[in-house]
């Protein structure tokens, strides 16, 4: 008897925790009406954030659009800009003294959206909550700031066709769980296979299957750690020494795969069609052992998400279309573009570095 009901009490403590939780689509409304309530009575000068998931160059450009934006006389915002270093835990910290701090609205690059919904409501409390270069769809965020990840990975998978005919292809990534990373997977296996695009598509990871002339000998992941992810290369190239091509969807995959084929000599025999902006993949580019690389626009996520958010301040969401998503499309670079893309991508480097 007192088993069941210490069962019952606890049933019904969860059940009223879960009465408890703001629904997203409820805190999506609340933000809405805070920014209809800015049209009759605007911020004067908002204060907005940008938060990325890590330290990287990637977010060094981020940086520098974002301090750009709040610089730009349509826009002339206060701006901070986070680098959790940390993981999830530094993240949740910052978030949440950004929070306290009275921040008008966060763009925030979530790390683990499904383990993240308690911070991710409570920046939707009390502020405004955007996402960028990877979304959050089941978070109460306003908007998506970023690349069509699925889109972009097709753009890959169709470089990576039009530079390898056929073979055995291995993919290598830093983990699944992300929806930037199975989207782009996914894109790139059917952009290489030449199918009819399809975001719904699934091949299992572990399914070793022959398609349009290609064997897709597996995907590799590492969980970010660049000693397994140099690993899986390197095994992998053992295990099969007639490996045509390869591509690495996160940046350093792809430059630690430049990195294994010149120490095993495969340049031109292990084609690579790449991800990011990493130097080594650059120069390779320019050598012209890579076959070329998909490319993000940094400089614009942070941008826009200011200019986003601050807009949201004088209540205006005139830009944000029906579907919640802000659309920066990637781009490809090759042999003929790299040089130009490479001094254009140093300048903004340096910018996010001095901004202050």
């Amino acid at each position: 008897m007192k088993k069941f009901v210490s069962v019952v009490a606890l049933a019904s403590l969860s059940f009223g925790l879960l009465a408890a939780a703001p629904l997203a689509g409820d805190l999506v409304a609340a933000q809405k009406e805070r920014i209809a309530a800015y049209k009759s009575a605007p911020k004067k000068r908002s204060h907005v954030a940008f938060v990325s998931n890590g330290v990287a160059d990637f977010w060094t450009i981020a940086k520098a659009g974002a301090i750009a934006a709040g610089k730009a006389k349509d826009i002339d915002c206060d701006v901070t800009v986070e680098f959790p270093g940390g993981g999830l835990g530094d993240q949740k910290r910052m978030l949440d003294d950004l929070v306290i701090k009275g921040i008008d609205g966060i763009s925030v690059r979530p790390i683990d959206p499904t383990n993240q919904a308690e911070v991710m409501n409570l920046v939707a409390e009390k502020s405004l909550l955007i996402t960028n270069d990877s979304d959050a769809p089941n978070a109460p965020r306003l908007c998506y700031i970023g690349m069509d990840n699925y889109d972009a990975g097709l753009m890959c998978g169709k470089l990576a066709r039009e530079g390898c005919k056929g073979g055995k292809v291995a993919i290598f990534i830093g983990r699944l769980e992300q929806d930037n990373a199975k989207r782009r997977r996914q894109g790139f296996i059917d952009g290489l296979l030449g199918r009819t695009p399809d975001p719904t598509r699934y091949d299992e990871p572990s399914k070793v299957f022959t398609e349009a002339g290609y064997t897709i000998v597996g995907t590799w992941t590492d969980s970010f750690d660049r000693a397994k992810a140099k690993a899986n290369i390197e095994d992998v190239m053992i295990k099969h020494p007639d490996l045509a091509l390869m591509t690495g969807l996160f940046e350093y995959n792809s430059t630690l795969a430049v990195e294994v084929i010149r120490q095993t000599g495969k340049e031109g025999k292990v084609q690579l069609a790449a991800f990011d902006e990493g130097a080594d993949v650059i120069a390779a580019i320019k050598e012209g052992f890579v076959l070329g690389t998909v490319v993000q626009d940094p400089y614009g996520y942070g941008y826009e998400s200011v200019k986003v958010l601050n807009a949201f301040t004088k209540g205006d969401m005139s830009m944000v279309p029906a579907n919640g998503i802000i659309n920066i499309p990637a781009k490809v670079i090759k042999k003929d573009n790299a040089e130009a893309f490479w001094k254009d991508l140093k300048a903004k480097i340096k910018a996010g570095k001095d901004a202050k």
